[in-house]
């Protein structure tokens, strides 16, 4: 099964992108792994929030293959632990899912038809985090749930 990460928007912090791809070589060790950009994230000063959430979330659908199992993180979405968030994509995979999409969208979140269009969403915490850091958490996270999978000791839970 192959990932793809989907994001709004270039990574702008050095940090942040040389932790996701360290993280991104490393998850492409179990899974073929796709990170995707869609255009620039909307700037605040730039359009109203409505406005922005529908033009970044129009260009995240059309980046979106129909077979695709779309996931949103999103605040209101399911919390897992790192083993249930392992089995949730171990799921994914059993089930012949050939392409499993997690997406870290902007500021203002996503527009109703995103969130029609999507198979499920996540939250990977209570607490807010920037939409930038979203995407290392994220990928770290991966890369955990994969060494789960294996039954490897990166995780010691």
């Amino acid at each position: 099964m192959k990932l793809t990460l989907l994001f709004t928007g270039k990574t702008e912090d050095s940090y942040l992108k040389e932790g996701i791809e360290i993280y991104a070589k490393r998850l492409k060790r179990y899974f073929p792994l796709d990170i995707k950009i869609t255009g620039e994230s909307v700037k605040r000063s730039k359009p109203p929030a409505g406005k922005a959430r529908i033009r970044e979330s129009g260009k995240i659908t059309a980046a979106l293959s129909r077979s695709s199992y779309v996931v949103l993180l999103d605040e209101k979405g399911k919390s897992y632990s790192s083993e249930e968030f392992a089995r949730f994509i171990e799921d994914k995979m059993n089930r012949g899912y050939r392409e499993l999409v997690f997406i870290a969208g902007g500021a203002y979140g996503f527009s109703d038809e995103l969130y029609g269009k999507a198979n499920h969403k996540i939250s990977l915490s209570d607490m807010t985090f920037t939409h930038q850091m979203v995407r290392l958490i994220l990928a770290e996270q991966l890369y955990r749930a994969a060494t789960i999978i294996r039954g490897e000791p990166y995780h010691h839970g």
